[in-house]
């Protein structure tokens, strides 16, 4: 009875992130000069070429990348090496720095994002193998965890 309940309200949660990130990722692009700014769960962040340090942080599922992809080159031009703290956001701007929390087990790690995903719906970071096992989530492939962003590339030229 008790699993049934659980898995009612994992699907459930996990129906709200979908349908907040497909607003998200449907909304059309601006024109205009300005970037535009993009509430998402508790956070606000800027189009992905600028991003700022949210008041809040998000919450969501964060899953890991599969050894395959170990030694593809990433969006941002790297190498991709399981053995590296990084991992891959949809819109955060490639050199963001992020503390990922594991919500059940309180353990943390600072990644950062060298490139884009995670496309599965639902997700809202792919780690990679090194990060995952700093939050204990090998096993279960997946975790509920929290980001904070802890700083964002420079976009000015001095």
């Amino acid at each position: 009875m008790r699993t049934s309940k659980l898995v009612f309200m994992v699907m459930i949660g996990l129906a709200i992130l979908e349908f907040s990130f497909g607003q998200l990722l449907n909304a059309a692009p601006s024109t205009g000069a300005e970037q535009p700014t993009v509430a998402v769960s508790n956070a606000t962040f800027e189009s992905a070429a600028h991003a700022r340090k949210p008041n809040k942080s998000m919450r969501g599922v964060a899953s890991y990348y599969a050894d395959k992809f170990n030694g593809r080159k990433t969006a941002s031009g790297q190498v991709f090496h399981q053995g590296r703290l990084t991992a891959a956001h949809r819109y955060l701007p490639l050199g963001t720095k992020v503390r990922v929390t594991n919500l059940r087990n309180k353990r943390f790690v600072e990644v950062h994002i060298n490139d884009r995903g995670p496309w599965r719906k639902g997700r809202i970071i792919d780690l990679s193998k090194a990060a995952a096992k700093k939050l204990g989530m090998i096993r279960t492939g997946s975790a509920m965890v929290k980001l904070e962003i802890l700083n964002a590339p420079s976009t000015s030229n001095s």
